[in-house]
């Protein structure tokens, strides 16, 4: 197998072994999946944003148009670039392009003001943002950045379509950084690199901070995210018929990959881009685009339960929500969610790194205190421990520890963090509190008190 990124633990080869047999890990890269589908589902619709619909055969031709013009500014193998975009179809066509590219992608969400730290500890060479948004300059604090750092000597800058950029060609400031409008970054096609499905495909922002108060950075490889996202599809049956609506940041890995914009496309569903879960927004583009799947936090959902009767918009199509993140939905509402949409309610645990907890796509059962389900990969290894590192009985609290084929073993350029996060053998530990339930599952109760999770 081939090294990873440096600053990356790899999977020991007992268990590279394990989950190549098992079936989990198929040996395709995420852009090189984008090719299988683009000549599978040709014709079909695979995004949709305000009035933009991009086919999967033109969203295959323009990142490889993409990738080829981020080769032509310099962008090599192995390079980091920041990609800080709101959910539109330049952050698909981007982040493909960029993995096309053989350069790593650090995942971060648009509203996410760590952008300096995250260049800091990636020494990335590129930004790919837009030039405002919602009155934020990200222009301004990337010139900011590349003033302080030697290595980020790129910037390209997303406009929304009919908006005039100021950067209407290549320009440079006294740094020497280059600035260009992300829409320019176009060129012939190029032979294909050869793919490394064991690779880092990209970088999340994990929850909480590393050991230096600074973000916590997640590689997820290839191989193991398109497992996750292809499990996860298979688990809500999801097919070429349904309808995604990514309203969370399509930087989380929750709309990413839970089964998210990456599990839809691997079927040859439609994904719908929404610029925020606002019920008011949303509901109206549920029924217009007949969206079948939306993944909201607990807190969205609460907001579209209480917007329900006043929204003057059906929902008749969505069979599925999904909820999770913040303070566990209550059974009982989401209940009353999943009837007053007439879809069905499923609770989803996702952190970063894994694992993926999903309760059955059923009615969520009232009786049941904020449950999550059981894991997603028959793989996953769970642990509940309490504070003397012990596992705990069946049906008392402990720390949620877990790995798996879809958990890496440990953070990005982290080593003293992950002497913390990570134990001896491999176990992330979550920082959550769960315990077993009668029915084998597991409920997820709280966080670690901070005196443990340090």
């Amino acid at each position: 197998m081939a090294s990873m990124l440096e600053g990356c633990t790899p999977w020991p080869q007992a268990f590279v072994d394990r989950y190549w047999a098992a079936g989990h890990w198929g040996g395709s890269t995420l852009d090189n999946l984008l090719r299988g589908w683009a000549l599978q589902y040709g014709p079909r619709t695979a995004l949709v944003h305000g009035g933009t619909r991009l086919t999967y055969a033109n969203l295959n031709r323009r990142v490889d148009r993409m990738a080829a013009g981020f080769r032509l500014r310099g962008l090599r193998p192995g390079m980091r670039v920041v990609v800080q975009l709101p959910n539109v179809p330049e952050f698909v066509v981007s982040t493909f392009a960029l993995m096309r590219a053989g350069v790593v992608p650090v995942l971060c969400p648009v509203t996410c003001r760590e952008v300096p730290e995250l260049v800091r500890v990636t020494q990335a060479v590129g930004y790919v943002g837009p030039a405002e948004y919602r009155g934020f300059d990200h222009t301004a604090t990337a010139a900011d950045i590349a003033a302080r750092w030697p290595f980020l000597r790129r910037v390209f800058t997303y406009e929304p379509p009919g908006t005039e950029s100021p950067y209407g060609g290549l320009t440079t400031d006294p740094s020497n950084c280059q600035y260009a409008p992300l829409g320019s970054i176009d060129a012939a096609p190029e032979p294909a690199l050869p793919p490394d499905a064991g690779q880092v495909a990209f970088l999340l922002v994990g929850d909480g901070d590393g050991a230096d108060g600074g973000p916590v950075l997640v590689p997820r490889t290839h191989n193991d995210f398109a497992y996750q996202a292809r499990a996860a599809a298979e688990r809500v049956s999801l097919t070429q018929d349904d309808v995604y609506l990514a309203a969370l940041p399509a930087a989380s890995v929750f709309a990413l990959g839970c089964p998210g914009i990456v599990g839809t496309l691997d079927v040859g569903g439609t994904v719908v881009l929404a610029d925020g879960p606002d019920p008011a927004a949303c509901l109206p583009l549920v029924e217009r685009e007949r969206v079948t799947l939306a993944s909201l936090t607990d807190e969205a959902a609460a907001a579209w339960l209480g917007a329900l009767p006043s929204a003057g918009a059906g929902a008749s199509s969505l069979r599925l929500v999904q909820t999770g993140g913040g303070a566990p939905l209550p059974g009982a509402a989401a209940e009353r969610l999943g009837s007053a949409l007439g879809a069905r309610a499923q609770q989803v645990f996702a952190p970063a790194e894994g694992p993926v907890l999903l309760t059955p796509s059923a009615d969520v059962d009232a009786t049941v205190p904020t449950p999550h389900g059981r894991p997603l990969s028959p793989d996953d290894e769970i642990r509940l421990v309490g504070s003397d590192g012990r596992e705990v009985p069946d049906g008392e609290p402990g720390e949620l520890l877990a790995r798996g084929p879809y958990t890496p073993r440990g953070h990005y350029r982290a080593a003293g963090d992950d002497a913390r996060r990570f134990t001896p053998d491999g176990f992330f530990r979550t920082g959550v509190l769960a315990r077993r339930a009668v029915d084998g599952g597991l409920v997820v109760t709280g966080r670690v008190p901070e005196s443990r999770a340090g």
